[in-house]
């Protein structure tokens, strides 16, 4: 049994015949490139620097938090912010320096 196979690469057919089998062996070697691959593409994804300034709804999913306790935050003065044109933004530092400023020390 013979099949003709054509790569975009190639001006003439390679041939490939029975006898030329992928092994289990030969599946799993791909595996573990594939994930190791993902891995590294992974952790150079997770190196990018968050945003500077971030808009009303990245700051109510990044604390999971509704409209309405954004506002609040607001009002109150817990989180500051810029107004520009209508959009608020609001400095990702201020918003981690909230988060740091709420821990709690826990003691087992």
């Amino acid at each position: 049994m013979e099949r003709i196979f054509k790569k975009a690469d190639e001006a003439f057919p390679q041939k490939i015949f029975a006898h030329q089998l992928i092994t289990i062996e030969d599946l799993q070697q791909f595996r573990k490139q594939l994930l190791d691959e993902l891995l590294s593409a992974l952790k150079m994804q997770s190196v990018v620097l968050p945003k500077k300034w971030l808009k009303s709804h990245e700051v109510r999913r990044l604390l999971k938090i509704s409209p309405g306790t954004l506002q609040t935050l607001k009002s109150t003065g817990v989180i500051p912010y810029t107004k520009i044109g209508g959009i608020h933004f609001y400095d990702y530092d201020d918003i981690q320096k909230l988060l740091e400023g709420g821990k709690r020390n826990i003691q087992f």
